[in-house]
């Protein structure tokens, strides 16, 4: 940039009115940021990290992690006994479900791999976050894999989805209240 005519400090432009540093950007979530204000980063930051690749998140980021991973179990231990069947909880709430429910959610997972079956299951005396069950059954396990990955987490209808596996085999013989 110095060959360009910019000094460190020095704004862009003919009347130096445009921005003096490199944008930043601080990662909200998997596939989202945003760009932090040049007046909230330090004045001076070394000049060997001015145009480095950013190192190690900021600390806060610890919070935006979802709450199934910081309260049940890590999406690591989700992912150690995977099967073609995703189980998708706290989507909707206790008599929230309706008749659009189903085919908007085989059309969301559709973009994973082909399914096969999309069964919504109501328990009525569990807690609100718990109440309604989504299970999904793809044709392949890749799919599911995929699924799970990219909606737990994730928010629908202002609540965070809670995703996982479930066995295939309690699916079939419909033991779902386990």
């Amino acid at each position: 940039m110095a060959k360009y005519g910019f000094k460190e400090g020095q704004g862009l432009g003919r009347q130096e009115q445009g921005m003096s540093q490199a944008l930043q950007v601080e990662k909200t979530s998997k596939r989202g940021g945003k760009i932090i204000h040049e007046k909230d980063i330090s004045k001076e930051p070394p000049a060997s990290t001015l145009f480095a690749s950013p190192a190690l998140p900021p600390p806060n980021l610890q919070l935006l992690t979802p709450p199934q991973q910081t309260q049940g179990e890590s999406i690591t231990e989700v992912m150690k006994n995977p099967s073609k069947v995703v189980l998708l909880r706290n989507m909707v709430g206790p008599g929230e479900v309706d008749e659009d429910l189903e085919p908007e959610v085989k059309e969301e997972c559709a973009k994973y791999g082909e399914v096969q079956k999309c069964v919504i299951f109501e328990i009525p005396a569990n807690s609100d976050d718990e109440a309604v069950r989504i299970f999904v059954e793809f044709k392949r396990l890749e799919s599911a894999i995929k699924a799970v990955v990219d909606l737990n987490g994730r928010y629908f209808g202002g609540r965070i989805v809670k995703g996982g596996f479930y066995n295939i085999d309690k699916f079939r013989r419909f033991e779902l209240a386990d």
